[in-house]
């Protein structure tokens, strides 16, 4: 996963992760990956329309944007 969250950085690739809040809850996020550190992300939250901060040991999943057939 941390290389899928590297690469984002310098793709500038959308993706999805599902999160473990602060309330212990599940949350589906469409974040852009900013930085990435030993124990966090820094990204902007597309749902809550601002940079935030993802603990690594928090994010169950993340992949990439799947773009809809048309």
């Amino acid at each position: 996963m941390n290389g899928l969250l590297s690469r984002s950085v310098s793709t500038k690739q959308k993706l999805i992760i599902f999160y473990i809040d602060s309330n212990d809850k599940v949350t589906e996020r469409y974040v852009r990956v900013l930085q990435v550190h030993d124990d966090h992300i820094l990204a902007y939250c597309y749902y809550r329309k601002k940079v935030r901060t993802f603990k690594l040991d928090n994010i169950l999943s993340a992949g990439p944007i799947k773009k809809k057939a048309i």
